[in-house]
């Protein structure tokens, strides 16, 4: 009988005592093998069978594997990478996931009460709170037959405008990082910090955490946060407009940005990229134009689109998406209806019944389906986050790159480890 090696690396640190304390365990690695015996020393189990998948090995003599993770160099979240490289080029990428799952859906099922489910849901992506939590409360109102009002409408977008810029400001920072321009790194650090200390005076939380509720919002967005949110933003685009202009013509950066981590029309198509990802690439795909949903009815959004596919182009989206979300913001608080309105009391969800939200989030898409019984409650619960469709981008931008441009490669795109692992 046939049987397979599986290999489980278990890490430990050492204190002052000599004892030994568990930290991390890595996910079960299989190689096959013939007829293995049991080791309790090594750790070594005899199983029929694969239980995950191998890596793809390269048998070419001039070729080298790589690997990188899950632990990484900074806070940041557990991934591992297995570069197939010849030299310094990558052939091939690989990507390993699954470190982050938390039984998400499962929750979502298991936890009865509505604030449970909203924390939930601002839990799925911690840098996408505005974005999942707005796709949870319009499905949640849409299954209790419930049309939120305008009020509502407006300072959902609000937030979701609000977290695409702070979002973004953050990623050019750590784009300019990996190229080591450290005045971009520095100056658009600076220029995430009061956006996301507005959500905390509006809030009380910097990722915009107990912001956004199904009904009603517990934080009304008054006429004197408005006069200091524009204020803000007067001051906001006088340094990012100037910050910008010295990046996007400072030679040694566009010569890491141009032409590095390219993906072609047909790939993005091929491989059902959305957001940024499919954008950079001239696929006109954004949800706030497709598929408009709260006060993205009125604001007549016209998505930014690139050819090129490369690191440049997801830089000057991200830049050019900060200008138009300021914009908006612009309109919702010179526009918006002065009245908070009251909350409400929501009806029990309609059962049998299947309905899905879509939103557009500083990443793309994020799509949130449920299903209910005879009864109204809920048996199925579905996320699906951006960055499952975008990983393969990722894997597909390197090939026939340097391994050195991977974190440049792998920051343009930022994507989220927990929103796909779930």
């Amino acid at each position: 009988m046939n049987y397979h090696l599986l290999l489980k690396t278990i890490w430990y640190s050492k204190n002052l005592n000599g004892k030994f304390t568990k930290i991390l365990e890595s996910p079960i690695r299989i190689i096959p093998g013939l007829n293995l015996s049991v080791s309790r020393l090594t750790g070594i189990i005899k199983r029929p069978g694969l239980l995950t998948t191998p890596f793809l090995i390269s048998k070419a003599k001039n070729c080298t594997e790589v690997g990188v993770g899950p632990i990484h160099a900074g806070i940041i979240e557990p991934g591992h990478f297995r570069f197939i490289c010849n030299g310094e080029q990558v052939l091939h990428l690989e990507i390993q996931l699954g470190y982050q799952h938390r039984g998400i859906e499962q929750l979502f099922l298991e936890k009865k009460k509505l604030l449970q489910r909203t924390t939930l849901a601002e839990n799925i992506s911690g840098d996408s709170v505005a974005g999942h939590t707005t796709a949870f409360v319009n499905l949640w109102e849409s299954l209790c037959n419930y049309k939120p009002g305008v009020y509502l409408q407006l300072s959902r977008t609000l937030a979701m405008e609000l977290e695409r810029v702070a979002v973004h400001t953050g990623d050019l920072s750590a784009m300019c990082t990996d190229v080591a321009y450290q005045l971009g790194s520095a100056v658009y650090g600076r220029l995430r910090t009061p956006v996301i200390n507005f959500f905390q005076k509006w809030c009380g939380n910097r990722l915009a955490k107990g912001l956004i509720r199904a009904g009603k919002t517990n934080f009304p967005f008054t006429s004197e946060l408005g006069l200091e949110l524009t204020m803000l933003f007067n001051e906001f685009e006088t340094d990012f407009n100037s910050m910008s202009e010295e990046l996007f013509e400072l030679s040694s950066a566009l010569a890491r940005f141009e032409k590095t981590g390219v993906i072609t029309n047909d790939q993005a198509s091929a491989v059902g990229t959305v957001g940024m990802s499919a954008r950079m690439s001239g696929i006109s795909r954004d949800i706030r134009f497709s598929h408009p949903h709260d006060f993205y009815t009125e604001l007549n959004h016209r998505p930014i689109i690139k050819n090129h596919g490369d690191v440049y182009s997801r830089a000057q989206i991200r830049k050019e998406e900060i200008r138009q979300s300021i914009a908006y913001i612009r309109r919702l608080i010179k526009n918006g209806p002065a009245e908070t309105g009251k909350a409400e009391q929501l009806s029990s969800p309609q059962p049998n019944s299947f309905t899905i939200a879509l939103v557009e989030g500083w990443r793309g898409e994020i799509c949130h389906c449920a299903v209910t019984d005879e009864k109204g409650e809920l048996i199925h619960y579905k996320i699906k986050d951006p960055s499952f469709h975008n990983w393969l981008a990722l894997a597909l931008a390197v090939r026939n790159n340097e391994i050195s441009d991977f974190p440049i490669c792998n920051k343009s795109f930022d994507l989220s480890y927990c929103g796909h692992d779930l």
